[in-house]
């Protein structure tokens, strides 16, 4: 298997990029982009530091992010499982990108900027859904952003198929990691029970 090492081998093997991929990209919040990020309920959270890469799904019942302005965003950091992988990048690195998705549309937006954290009180206030409070605050520096080609949603029809019968559950992987410690199908049947009271 050849392995590609240079950006000019890589370059030699697609055509330009076309001009829309470059007339989209803005250095702030647009009207139309604020519009849409606006829309998004669910973003994938992408981080690097000295640990790695990492990719976090974020999510909400509103606007998963708040515009503060033309190039900041602020995302409260709600309960989760505590691994705190791609906060731990925040601290230590900043960089992040966020790639967000609408229910139904093969179009995503993708913001690449840097990210700092913070647990200041009246922010977090400011968050507060049925009188919790995230721990943190993510407020994030945007540096570019700009839509996304739909051909990969479109080729794989994301929105169109259900495949959940196709794929282990979580409870499956849990009792096979765990030696059938953890898990299995009493797990996966009331998981969005137990769940839904801790979700902020």
């Amino acid at each position: 298997m050849r392995k590609i090492e240079t950006v000019e081998a890589l370059s030699a093997l697609y055509e330009e990029a076309v001009p829309a991929a470059i007339v989209k990209v803005a250095r702030r919040l647009t009207p139309l982009y604020r519009e849409w990020i606006e829309g998004a309920r669910f973003c994938i959270l992408s981080t690097a530091g000295p640990e790695g890469v990492h990719g976090s799904p974020r999510g909400d019942d509103g606007p998963v992010v708040r515009v503060e302005d033309e190039t900041t965003l602020m995302m409260p950091d709600w309960r989760g499982n505590n691994r705190l992988d791609c906060l731990k990048d925040i601290v230590e690195d900043g960089r992040v990108a966020l790639l967000f998705l609408v229910p139904g549309s093969n179009t995503t937006v993708r913001v690449n900027g840097r990210a700092m954290l913070t647990d200041d009180e009246g922010l977090r206030q400011s968050f507060a859904h049925k009188s919790i409070l995230p721990a943190t605050v993510i407020v994030i520096e945007v540096a570019e952003v700009y839509t996304q080609c739909a051909k990969a949603l479109l080729r794989s029809g994301l929105w169109a198929r259900d495949d959940r019968d196709t794929v282990p559950t979580v409870g499956q992987i849990l009792a096979d990691m765990s030696d059938g410690e953890m898990g299995g199908a009493a797990y996966d049947r009331d998981y969005e029970k137990n769940a839904k009271p801790r979700m902020w």
